[in-house]
């Protein structure tokens, strides 16, 4: 059995294909159960059901929200993912579309702050023409990474890292501030449950920008999450063999729902190539 329960888009957040062609690639690598893990992005899950039918797949209400997380006096961003809940749930969809408000928003105020840095340097500033062609092929709110790739694409940076390095980290604007409370509540009152994403990725928005040993992971989960939260993605794309090991016992030990998948946003195409065990289906 063939499962992906964490897959982005084009028509939701910052996938390359939109979701018909997830589904028809789905189809083509034989993935037997998904979910659309988009951005704080729901309004599309009503068509991943019916392509779920029509491609005869079996599928998992999904989201994937940011969280602003309080530590020791620091503030960090983490990832959680929303699974099985109504999607029409009104309180669901208004945090969401006020959240995906404000990332607009967002988007703008960053393109003001590297027109700072394009200013210092004495490169040509963003205009609104550019923003329009940054918009082009985005059915989704524009984010960092399409502006990263747009950054490639005239030449200013090599790749997407690299744009991330020179210019999106200090360029940066806050999230909207949505608490792990908050979107326990959210999830939990529209039905569904909530998975901690990623939460030893080297390269992403994890618990290893407080800690990278995995026991005190397990620490801050346990104190701190554990009233909130229903489970724990135990495997990833980025996972190493000791990390997806450490989190499965970690959920046994807690009675925790165990999820995965290939985070793909298709640069390349990650489908199905994570090897999630066949019972996380059967948690559902």
């Amino acid at each position: 059995m063939k499962i992906d329960l964490h897959i982005h888009t084009s028509t939701g957040s910052d996938g390359a294909l939109t979701v018909e062609e997830v589904f028809r690639e789905a189809r083509q690598r034989n993935i037997d159960l998904l979910s659309i893990t988009d951005h704080d992005a729901i309004d599309h899950q009503a068509q991943a059901v019916a392509l779920a039918e029509k491609h005869e797949i079996n599928y998992i209400t999904g989201v994937e929200l940011n969280v602003t997380f309080p530590y020791k006096g620091k503030t960090v961003s983490l990832d959680f993912l929303g699974y099985g809940y109504d999607y029409t749930n009104p309180a669901l969809k208004e945090k969401l579309h006020l959240i995906r408000d404000h990332r607009e928003k967002r988007a703008h105020q960053i393109i003001d702050n590297l027109n700072g840095e394009f200013k210092k340097e004495g490169f040509p500033l963003f205009t609104d023409s550019d923003l329009n062609k940054m918009q082009e092929g985005v059915d989704s709110v524009l984010s960092r990474p399409h502006i990263a790739d747009y950054l490639v694409k005239k030449g200013i940076v090599t790749s997407r890292q690299e744009a991330f390095d020179r210019y999106l980290v200090k360029c940066d604007v806050p999230k909207y501030p949505l608490s792990l409370s908050e979107a326990s509540e959210l999830i939990r009152n529209a039905g569904g449950r909530l998975s901690l994403a990623h939460p030893n990725d080297p390269n992403g928005t994890s618990l290893i920008s407080l800690t990278k040993d995995l026991p005190e992971q397990g620490n801050i989960i346990r104190e701190h999450m554990l009233d909130y939260i229903d489970g724990v993605e135990c495997w990833h794309s980025r996972n190493d063999a000791e990390t997806t090991s450490f989190y499965i016992e970690f959920c046994k030990k807690h009675g925790l729902l165990m999820t995965g998948g290939s985070d793909c946003h298709q640069k390349p195409v990650l489908l199905g190539t994570v090897d999630v065990p066949d019972f996380v289906a059967g948690q559902f």
